[in-house]
């Protein structure tokens, strides 16, 4: 059941998200640091009121740990968004981010010495490659309709592959962070909100290495055209309300991706997050009317081939129907 709930907190969560997130960048291409404090800021303020009463409430994982983890969530955030500096188109960047569920794989085996069956892998390379197929569909569309400038010369092409090596790291950080939380779990028991906070709240002073930007933003945002809030009839700066929904869908969504990490496996929780960032991308083509070719319906059905053969449906539908049989036969 918990399961269930946090899978429907992933997907409702994230995929309401990044409605509010490209209504952010859209207007404001570069704000992704201040979106990322709002973030951190609001999930660490409710964990340190209702999780750690007000710092009272010792943690269960030794705060030691909780560094560990901390540098490597804190790190990926900050290499994922810098990257787009890099000439790191937003579909390319989807890509690489995509590409998780493998990266999982192949650590889960040399870290974790796991061994998982052939339709296992099977799916796991159906899932990214339908996602792959998406996302390639959607830039060369960008590039169609915007004429995306050339990068020529040796420089441009080392700023790209430079921006190609963080984003590859950030992979690889993500997937690492990913199995050491399944490691702490396991030796210290399952404190999905516990960790929720520490892992939001131990970051925040770095963010004053990226104050400035974040500063020059909340500028930007309260010089947005006004917007009337109907429950309180009070008009905001409409940046600064998409920012408010913004973060509190991610509050949604990381609340269920840490029950997720407590309740399963580090490759499902994987699997699920990889989901949803698909959906994230069919919403935001349907939503913001950008076009829908065959190639993105032959990506959705690959990632669906995909999902049913993870979860293995169609063994679970046949041994069902056995059962059914079996117990006929009983009577």
């Amino acid at each position: 059941m918990n399961t269930l709930f946090a899978i429907a907190l992933v997907f409702v969560g994230c995929c309401s998200n990044v409605v509010f997130l490209e209504l952010l960048v859209r207007d404001f291409p570069g704000c992704g640091n201040i979106v990322t404090f709002a973030q951190f800021a609001f999930i660490a303020l409710e964990g340190f009121i209702f999780e750690t009463n007000f710092g009272r409430k010792k943690p269960h994982i030794p705060l030691s740990n909780y560094v560990i983890m901390v540098s490597m969530f804190f790190t990926v955030s900050v290499i994922n968004n810098y990257a787009l500096n890099f000439n790191i188109a937003m579909p390319l960047h989807m890509i690489f981010r995509s590409g998780s569920l493998i990266a999982n794989m192949i650590l889960g085996i040399i870290i974790l010495k796991k061994r998982y069956s052939a339709s296992k892998y099977l799916s796991i390379v159906l899932v990214s490659l339908g996602i792959f197929i998406c996302t390639i569909m959607s830039a060369k569309q960008v590039h169609v309709e915007k004429g995306a400038t050339e990068e020529d010369g040796f420089y441009a092409f080392m700023h790209w592959i430079l921006g190609i090596a963080m984003l590859t790291f950030a992979l690889l950080m993500s997937a690492r962070m990913g199995i050491f939380q399944e490691t702490l779990y396991k030796e210290y028991g399952k404190h999905s909100k516990e960790a929720l906070f520490y892992n939001h709240c131990l970051p925040l002073p770095g963010f004053l290495l990226l104050s400035t930007d974040i500063y020059r933003h909340a500028v930007l945002f309260s010089q947005s055209s006004p917007v009337e809030i109907p429950v309180i009839g009070q008009s905001v700066p409409v940046m600064w309300l998409y920012l408010l929904m913004n973060v509190i869908t991610q509050y949604v969504c990381i609340r269920g991706v840490f029950i997720l990490t407590t309740e399963c496996a580090s490759l499902t929780v994987t699997l699920v997050v990889t989901l949803r960032k698909f959906l994230s991308l069919i919403i935001s083509i349907l939503y913001f009317n950008n076009p829908f070719t065959v190639w993105h319906w032959v990506g959705t059905a690959v990632v669906f081939l995909g999902t049913l053969l993870y979860t293995e449906v169609y063994s679970s539908i046949r041994v069902a129907m056995k059962r059914e049989k079996a117990d006929k036969k009983a009577e």
